[in-house]
């Protein structure tokens, strides 16, 4: 009971001070106090200070809390979450120089009140929506010199499950419910089961041994198992449920009398660039169509150099947030790595980045749908 007294508190008191501080802001400017450069900056820190301290708190949620805990907090939680991105947008209208507040007309302040509210509504529908409208993405996954008994192989893809406070296992059944409809010839985890200490690790784990594929699960290890201290433990527990997660292994499986080699790597670091995936070059079999398991897509810039065919990833969630309609740049993972979502091709190697499950920090996702993958592989001429 003193966890959910403590966690209650400090969420309402960490939303009605992100309240607070745009309506004094809003006051001194418009008594002429406050110059609109200071404004700008002193809500800019103090909404990123604000920001920084509600990750902090919503990482310290404990597992073990009456149910009817969760729906209070995410409802507070994201309330404060739409706070913090109105007083950026707002402090970026300063920012560009739209004048005081005293100085506005009935049209500005209408654009300013709708300016505000637009924010609110793209989260309200990418928490309460989107988040949760799984989809099933069939892709034709292109592979170079792809042996004939391997044409047509359905992969079942999940990863970035994150589940905890935001995705419970009710969530997971559904995904994996989709996963079966699949019928895949082999299925893929590709990482970030859970985000930190304490997620029930064993609820996903037990939902992914529901996966039914002709030769079972295989998967890799992403960077939330490392953070989490889980590497060892979900190996295990995987393996006595009859899944192998392939810790800088692999596994020869054969389909259509045609080797397809699976090599799966624990996360790769930024740290590790230029030196991603070394070692793996002995881990692969120039007689099959060998298969990389590797949660961070970035380690593509060497997987054809190692011969690998094919990559499959997670991990950007392909940005959880984007206005890719207006331009396709316009994503935030794309500031991290070049292989955002979707289909890749270079120096004869595909690689696949899943758009995942779940969701990391802000619990939103607005123009990039959790996405369950199946994959075809075809022959690339």
């Amino acid at each position: 009971m003193r966890y959910l007294q403590r966690y209650l508190l400090e969420t309402i008191l960490v939303t009605s001070s992100g309240l607070v501080l745009l309506y004094a802001f809003i006051q001194l400017v418009r008594s002429g106090r406050l110059r609109k450069w200071t404004a700008a900056l002193l809500l800019l820190v103090c909404s990123g200070l604000l920001a920084f301290g509600l990750l902090i708190n919503a990482h310290r949620v404990e597992v073990l809390l009456p149910p009817t805990f969760g729906t209070v907090y995410k409802a507070l939680y994201l309330a404060a979450m739409v706070n913090i991105l109105g007083i950026f947008l707002l402090s970026r209208i300063y920012a560009i120089g739209l004048g005081k507040w005293q100085e506005h007309s009935t049209e500005r302040r209408k654009f300013l009140k709708a300016t505000y509210a637009a924010p609110a509504a793209v989260l309200g529908y990418g928490a309460f929506i989107e988040r949760e409208r799984f989809q099933l993405r069939e892709v034709d996954l292109p592979v170079v010199g792809l042996p004939k008994g391997l044409e047509g192989l359905k992969i079942a893809q999940v990863t970035d499950v994150h589940i905890g406070e935001f995705l419970d296992e009710r969530d997971l059944v559904r995904v994996i419910d989709m996963v079966n409809e699949t019928r895949p010839h082999l299925a893929v985890m590709t990482g970030d089961l859970v985000t930190k200490f304490g997620d029930p690790v064993d609820a996903c784990l037990r939902q992914l041994a529901r996966i039914k594929s002709d030769a079972g699960l295989y998967g890799c290890m992403g960077n939330h198992e490392m953070y989490a201290d889980l590497e060892e433990y979900v190996e295990s527990e995987a393996a006595r449920m009859g899944m192998l997660f392939l810790r800088n292994r692999a596994k020869t499986l054969m389909f259509g009398g045609d080797l397809l080699h699976i090599t799966g790597v624990d996360y790769q670091t930024k740290r590790l660039n230029p030196q991603y995936l070394r070692g793996t070059e002995k881990l692969v079999r120039p007689d099959a169509t060998n298969l990389l398991l590797s949660h961070n897509p970035d380690t593509f810039r060497v997987a054809p150099d190692k011969k690998f065919q094919i990559q499959l990833s997670g991990h950007t969630h392909g940005g959880q947030i984007a206005v890719e309609i207006l331009n396709p740049y316009l994503n935030v993972a794309r500031f991290v790595t070049p292989y955002v979502a979707g289909y890749y091709h270079e120096r004869g190697s595909s690689l696949y980045v899943s758009r995942g499950v779940g969701t990391i920090g802000l619990p939103v996702r607005a123009g990039v749908p959790p996405e369950v993958t199946l994959l075809r592989l075809r022959r690339m001429a």
